[in-house]
């Protein structure tokens, strides 16, 4: 049956609590380090809209009665710094597995440090964002290593590592890496945030995610690339 669960994280960031909100609750803050979306400060969903301070949302109940609840605390702690305290709550659905809160904290980890890595390197820059998922095969539990060698990487990853993939049709994407944990593979480029998801665990294919710093720049056809590098990569 559901359950109740909460989610507590807590990272500094190199940011003005200012900055900090614009990144959580405006819509191209949101697609500069986690996916596009607006923030309606009169939607019934918003409980808490305190500009540098408190952003608080609830979404709509389901039939199951499973329901989400997000909370973000900005406090400055000095000149051009702040921490960020970040909630995660709700119940959850009888058939949203007894690992939910694990793997949604492991998400949450990575989506914050490129939160941390967008303020620190890329701080105010608008964003294009793409996803591209891998084949049906890529949802087996064996895809996270044939990933890991198909980007040239061994066990175990360093970050600091650099890392040059030839996208078909598109060129050579090249960066270091700068995040790595459980099924998850960050790269930074020289303008954008490049994130590897291993999915295998929730039955969905590998997945490619891409913030790029560019006001010019071929999202599309990148999106196309990705998507014909991950089929050859597990051919």
């Amino acid at each position: 049956m559901g359950k109740p669960y909460e989610i507590r994280k807590e990272i500094p960031l190199d940011a003005t609590p200012e900055a900090v909100w614009e990144a959580i609750a405006t819509g191209p803050g949101l697609a500069a380090w986690f996916m596009p979306m607006e923030i309606d400060p009169d939607s019934p969903a918003v409980k808490a809209h305190e500009p540098g301070r408190r952003l608080s949302v609830q979404l709509p109940e389901g039939p199951d009665g499973s329901f989400h609840a997000f909370e973000y605390l900005i406090e400055a702690t000095g000149p051009g710094s702040a921490v960020l305290r970040f909630v995660h709550s709700g119940f959850t659905s009888d058939d949203w597995g007894d690992d939910y809160e694990t793997i949604t904290a492991y998400g949450w980890d990575m989506y914050l440090h490129t939160l941390s890595q967008y303020l620190s390197h890329f701080p105010g820059r608008p964003a294009q964002y793409l996803e591209a998922e891998g084949p049906l095969a890529s949802a087996d539990e064996t895809a996270w290593p044939r990933l890991i060698t198909a980007l040239g990487l061994t066990e175990p990853i360093k970050e600091g590592t650099g890392v040059r993939i030839e996208l078909p049709g598109f060129g050579a994407v090249e960066g270091t890496v700068d995040y790595v944990a459980v099924t998850f593979v960050g790269l930074r480029a020289p303008h954008a945030l490049i994130r590897f998801h291993g999915r295998s665990r929730m039955g969905m294919p590998v997945a490619v995610s891409q913030h790029t710093y560019l006001e010019t720049f071929d999202n599309a056809s990148a999106q196309r690339a990705w998507e014909s590098w991950l089929a050859s990569a597990f051919a």
